[in-house]
């Protein structure tokens, strides 16, 4: 099975929130987040033509930022994904027709404020810091902002995830018209013509003998 297969049965099971596709997280991309009032839920799907070689570095991104992880792959996948991921990561299996649950999500405790703030725009990040009397941020660099907000104990982890899921929900009709733009201007750079492709070629017309 491949991708987009693999996300159509996963859609009909997303009943609550919004979600987000391929969100930058780290130095990768979450294929999906499904993000609600109460959480942040990241599923990475392996098809059959995909590998498991960067589970390891991707799982190391997803555990800083995310309350729960999941990894939906194919029967084909499953008994290799196992030993790579710890016990609280959840495992579903994906068929033709459906997918079960092989592991239950469990919640990760090891969520970060800068996993958190690498989610956000740097605007955003200064604009919740100055809010809660951080002062001195408005002209920082992104790296300093991160650095500072490492450090900021005031505030509790749970109230910046409060403020990602807030800011990453409000901007999705925007992320979701931006896709859509970039879609448009892929196909007037690449122009798909599947008509060559089935036309087919009449027979060339013998000419009678002694004719020019």
């Amino acid at each position: 099975m491949n991708d987009p297969a693999i996300r159509a049965l996963l859609y009909p099971l997303l009943t609550e929130g919004v979600y987000i596709e391929e969100l930058p997280t780290g130095k990768t991309r979450a294929d999906l987040v499904h993000i609600t009032e109460q959480f942040m839920h990241c599923y990475e799907i392996k098809g059959d033509a995909d590998t498991l070689q960067r589970v390891v570095s991707q799982l190391g991104y997803y555990k800083e930022a995310y309350d729960l992880v999941t990894f939906i792959v194919t029967e084909k996948h499953l008994d290799k994904l196992l030993p790579l991921l710890p016990e609280w990561v959840g495992v579903m299996v994906v068929t033709p027709d459906s997918i079960t649950t092989h592991r239950q999500a469990g919640y990760n405790s090891a969520v970060e404020r800068t996993g958190i703030g690498g989610l956000l725009m740097l605007d955003e990040l200064k604009q919740f810091m100055l809010a809660r009397g951080l002062r001195g941020v408005s002209t920082m660099l992104r790296r300093e902002v991160l650095h500072i907000m490492r450090h900021a104990h005031s505030i509790p982890v749970s109230h910046w995830a409060r403020y990602a899921r807030e800011r990453l929900t409000a901007r999705l009709p925007v992320r979701t018209q931006q896709r859509a733009e970039r879609k448009v201007l892929r196909e007037l750079r690449h122009p798909k013509t599947p008509w060559r492709h089935n036309v087919k070629r009449l027979p060339r017309r013998k000419r009678p003998r002694g004719l020019p």
